[in-house]
């Protein structure tokens, strides 16, 4: 029984990990890729937090802020230096700076 329960335990931490690491660490991949640019206001990068930047942005919605960010906008290049993100993991991003 004590074998059995252990084994329960293990697997279920196992999982627990393995789904976490699927997740994406919003603030990690924003200092990695989006920091330079939109933790600065460089080259014209609406600030993280500058919600009266990201107004007008988040007035267009998601799907045109998706459409520039892939496709590149102004001097932002091209999936904005995150070249293994998501259009989930981008869309988590544009929530963290316009909040």
């Amino acid at each position: 029984m004590k074998k059995t329960l252990i084994a329960m335990m293990l697997a279920t931490a196992a999982t627990t990990i393995s789904l976490n690491a699927n997740a994406l660490d919003v603030e990690a991949k924003y200092k990695q890729t989006c920091f330079a640019c939109h933790g600065t206001g460089a080259a014209g990068a609406p600030k993280v937090g500058d919600k009266a930047a990201w107004e007008p942005r988040l007035k267009q919605g998601m799907d045109t802020l998706l459409a520039s960010v892939k496709s590149g906008k102004n001097a932002m290049p091209p999936g904005g230096l995150c070249m293994d993100c998501s259009d989930a993991d981008y869309t988590a991003l544009i929530n963290f700076m316009s909040k």
